[in-house]
């Protein structure tokens, strides 16, 4: 997909409303990222309202990627983390359209945020993935080392537990052993 553009997002009502959408159809289709279906419209809208909020005060970075004007996926990097963990940053809610699966976009968002990790002097990348239909082969693809797995973490949308995998990756200056 070489028209693929992948920026920074600001709150604007489009935006918000092309997120809202994302999150509302991830989460039907059983995507676990933290919220239950059906999950109402108002509360899509809050979230990403509070998110592009945190991302304005530098404390996450939400990244879309683009078709042309349409927004295919997401990604966002956490960055406001504890005064001991000024090297880390979180990666939370990868999403891509169903209709845009296979074809990279997820990977691109990782690619993009790991570099802005980067930038912004982390050297350590943490994140979670759902044990069932969650994206480990994905982040394996890309480096991440597995830690472990939590049982029963989260209750899939549909209803039932699914664990959680948690990975690492190093990446800047420490991924060449020079932290």
């Amino acid at each position: 997909m070489n028209s693929l553009e992948i920026r920074a997002l600001r709150d604007d009502a489009k935006t918000s409303g092309m997120l809202a959408d994302l999150l509302i159809e991830t989460v039907a289709a059983g995507g676990s990222v933290s919220f239950m279906h059906p999950l109402s419209p108002d509360t899509a809208h809050e979230f990403w309202r509070k998110s592009l909020a945190a991302a304005a005060r530098g404390e996450r970075a939400v990244l879309g990627a683009w078709h042309g004007k349409t927004l295919v996926g997401t990604v966002t990097l956490l960055l406001d983390c504890p005064p001991n963990q000024p090297h880390r940053a979180e990666i939370a809610k990868l999403m891509t359209r169903l209709d845009h699966r296979g074809k990279g976009i997820a990977a691109r968002l990782m690619r993009a945020a790991e570099e802005l990790a980067v930038q912004r002097g982390r050297t350590l990348l943490v994140l979670d993935t759902a044990v069932e239909e969650g994206a480990a082969g994905l982040y394996e693809k890309l480096g991440f080392t597995l830690t472990g797995e939590i049982p029963d973490y989260a209750l899939k949308p549909h209803g039932g537990l699914t664990g959680t995998l948690i990975y690492w990756k190093r990446i800047g200056a420490a991924s060449q052993g020079l932290s």
